[in-house]
């Protein structure tokens, strides 16, 4: 079933550029969906509340000294993290695909705990992208005295109006920043849910570090073909479910997951570097699976490495199984590309090649 995503979508815009016009400005869309970064404690009951982002500047008064014309947009209302689905995915693309010709990046306030996946679905979704697109947030509230959110946004803001000598972005591509460390999109995993620094890329290298000043590695950023337009994509498909091994697997649950309704692909996470049970049943259930047209991506539960499947013999029987290596995929991107391509109305086996090859620097292949 190919699944189209509208949405009917209500935002709140306002402008918040202070600075003197005869200085030379960048300028920045400021995104705000929702999460911890966004909320205020009420001094009455001491809950969190989403604040009205007009109030940004008491909160943020260093907005003021930023040489960029800063506007703002907001969901209204805003999306809790744990929400966040591909219809807001696709609120994101559409503010910018309406807006791109008009600011040198963006800044995309969101909350944590799917921040991955959005940042991964992303980077798909902004075919040729060329300019900055920032996700960031906070673990406390921004009204709150130690608040890690001015920092990640003050830095997110600097780093989206960016240019070069030639004045062009420094990094044309869908981010991540969080705890000083700006990381590729869909190589980014949320790996602590109580320190700042709550992101990491554990497959590949850092795009910048933001100390006293903020250093790129131009090595690893993505290079922008200019002539080439955006061309933003709304059509996702989420039949998929994600399966994770675990030592006693019942084959009634594996067998369950693969018999479910309309699915039309599987994420897999498996030990090590790509290996499962080498029992007939599991095999057996897995080369079924696949000879109906379900695509079954293997990637790895640990936080680093890659699968590779032709070096232990269990991952052999499961790539003889038709099982498709996710490589140094993080689950959350294999999941949105697997949306992606299956939106696209593709048939199982140009899935599976394109799964296997990387189409927004998702995957390394050696």
């Amino acid at each position: 079933m190919l699944v189209l995503f509208c949405f009917n979508a209500i935002f709140v815009y306002c402008n918040i550029d202070i600075m003197p016009e005869n200085l030379k400005k960048t300028s920045v869309l400021l995104i705000y969906t929702g999460g911890t970064i966004g909320m205020i404690e009420n001094s009455e009951t001491g809950a969190l509340e989403n604040f009205n982002y007009e109030q940004l500047q008491k909160h943020v008064p260093e907005l003021a000294k930023t040489n960029c014309n800063i506007d703002s947009m907001q969901f209204d209302p805003p999306i809790d993290s744990s929400d966040m689905d591909p219809a807001a995915w696709c609120k994101m693309v559409h503010i910018i695909e309406d807006n791109y010709d008009h600011y040198n990046g963006f800044v995309i306030l969101h909350g944590t705990d799917t921040m991955a996946f959005t940042a991964s679905a992303l980077s798909f979704m902004l075919e040729n992208l060329a300019k900055p697109v920032i996700l960031t947030g906070s673990q406390l509230p921004i009204g709150v005295l130690r608040t890690d959110g001015k920092e990640n946004l003050m830095t997110s803001i600097e780093i989206a109006a960016a240019v070069d000598e030639n004045d062009y972005p420094i990094v044309p591509e869908v981010c991540i920043f969080f705890e000083n460390h700006l990381m590729r999109g869909n190589r980014t995993t949320k790996m602590n849910a109580e320190n700042f620094n709550a992101f990491r890329s554990f497959n590949y290298p850092v795009l910048a570090k933001a100390g006293i000043h903020i250093k790129y590695n131009k090595a690893v950023i993505h290079k922008a073909d200019y002539c080439r337009p955006l061309k933003p994509h709304y059509l996702l498909n989420t039949n998929i479910a994600i399966l994770k091994l675990f030592p006693g697997i019942h084959e009634n649950v594996v067998a369950a997951t693969l018999a479910i309704d309309g699915l039309q692909a599987v994420v897999i996470e498996t030990y090590g570097s790509g290996n499962g049970p080498q029992r007939k049943w599991f095999l057996r259930l897995l080369k079924e699976a696949s000879q109906r047209g379900i695509v079954i991506v293997n990637v790895t539960q640990c936080n680093a490495g890659t699968v590779e499947m032709e070096r232990y013999e269990t991952g052999i029987h499961m790539l003889e199984s038709g099982i498709i290596c996710g490589y140094d995929s993080t689950t959350e991107s294999a999941v949105t590309k697997l949306m992606f391509l299956l939106g696209h109305g593709y048939g199982a086996d140009k899935v599976r090649s394109l799964m296997v090859q990387s189409i927004a620097g998702e995957i390394t292949i050696n």
